[in-house]
């Protein structure tokens, strides 16, 4: 088939998700982007954007059988201002995240607006896709909450049209390097998030404090994006914990990135807000054995009450409990055992989020929400 793919935010996990995705597919791709700057206006003017791009820079005779797009699109703006032959295509829009639930530091800061966007989005296309069927669900849930505190012309049925044609559809990863023997020394310790309030650094640098009084030996590599304001606890850790540290702050190449994975023992979420948690599955394959909190769609995508071993990966509780399962790790470390022969088999079952085995299960899933043949261009 012959997709047209908009990503009106072509940065992050948005961008690899397109990349890793594509680069496999046996379809072929014409894809539209926009830089990943200032989300909001991305949000606000993509529609316009791209249905000017497709009228001035695409041939009349450029025939596609599917569109494909991410929530950061309003899909019914673009099919309204668009040309007709691409208004009519088969849609898919996949959520990556979504504006009802995404975390606001206070409520009173959410634009609805963005919020309507996804109904609008959502209600428009063919086909509904989530990356994790927890956030299907938050989102559905979100949605309907929502809905009813509308004072009036509230669309009737529209969260059931909606999770009718709903499905679940993970994002892939690039397959990591071959660990290589690891290096002597106390417990690594990887955190790896946004530099956020909603990923929680608060409870992660707690429980370091709490091991650190116990006198448990750890080395720490703290990494991940940041934005223009970050939460100070971040300055207070970088002070607190300055001799044990390996890496700090936003690692600059991919190859950079790896080798911070590489080197961990242990990868290590707090998170309040996750979708699916790319970086914890990236993680665990690189050889790093996770330790999650049991929420968010964690259990959902580690398997746990799947597998029998699934349990060792996830924490209840907050910085006590973590720092006690880090403290237990440490010992076993000392004790001369291999903590990445620990999470072998989770590695295993993680595979299948690798795009060389998830590209060609993805591109059958177009196949269903695409044209009937005799109807394909």
């Amino acid at each position: 088939m012959r997709i047209l793919a908009l990503e009106p935010y072509y940065g992050g996990s948005h961008k690899a998700f397109l990349d890793g995705w594509s680069a496999l597919s046996r379809h072929d791709w014409t894809v539209l982007t926009l830089p990943p700057y200032k989300w909001k206006w991305r949000m606000r003017h993509a529609a316009v954007t791209f249905a000017q791009e497709v009228h001035e820079h695409l041939s009349e005779k450029t025939r596609w059988d599917l569109l494909f797009c991410s929530d950061m699109l309003n899909l019914a703006e673009f099919r309204g201002l668009v040309r007709r032959d691409v208004r009519e295509l088969p849609s898919v829009v996949y959520f990556h995240e979504n504006q009802l639930t995404y975390p606001v530091r206070v409520e009173c800061e959410r634009d609805y607006q963005f919020a309507m966007t996804n109904l609008t989005s959502a209600l428009a296309a063919d086909a509904v896709w989530f990356n994790s069927a927890f956030h299907r669900d938050e989102f559905l849930a979100a949605l309907d909450a929502f809905l009813k505190r509308m004072p009036d012309h509230q669309p009737a049925g529209a969260t059931e049209r909606i999770r009718a044609k709903t499905s679940v559809h993970p994002p892939g990863v690039v397959p990591m390097p071959a660990r290589r023997g690891r290096q002597p020394g106390p417990l690594r310790i990887l955190w790896a998030a946004r530099w956020e309030h909603d990923k929680n650094p608060e409870e992660f640098f707690r429980a370091l404090g709490i091991l650190r009084r116990r006198g448990v030996a750890f080395r720490i590599s703290v990494v991940g994006e940041q934005f223009r304001e970050t939460p100070e606890v971040f300055a207070q850790a970088r002070r607190d914990f300055t001799d044990c540290i390996d890496r700090w702050g936003y690692q600059e190449s991919r190859a950079d990135y790896e080798v911070a994975l590489s080197e961990a023992d242990v990868f290590v979420s707090t998170a309040r807000h996750e979708f699916f948690g790319l970086c914890a599955v990236e993680a665990a394959l690189a050889g790093a054995v996770p330790l999650l909190p049991t929420r968010l769609a964690y259990p959902e995508v580690f398997g746990l009450g799947q597998s029998e071993d699934a349990g060792r990966f996830f924490y209840d509780g907050g910085p006590e409990t973590l720092a006690k399962r880090l403290a237990e790790m440490a010992r076993f470390l000392a004790d001369g055992q291999s903590l990445t022969d620990r999470a072998e088999g989770l590695r295993n079952r993680l595979r299948r989020f690798e795009w060389p085995n998830l590209a060609g299960v993805l591109d059958a899933a177009l196949e269903e929400a695409g044209p009937a043949p005799s109807s394909s261009v």
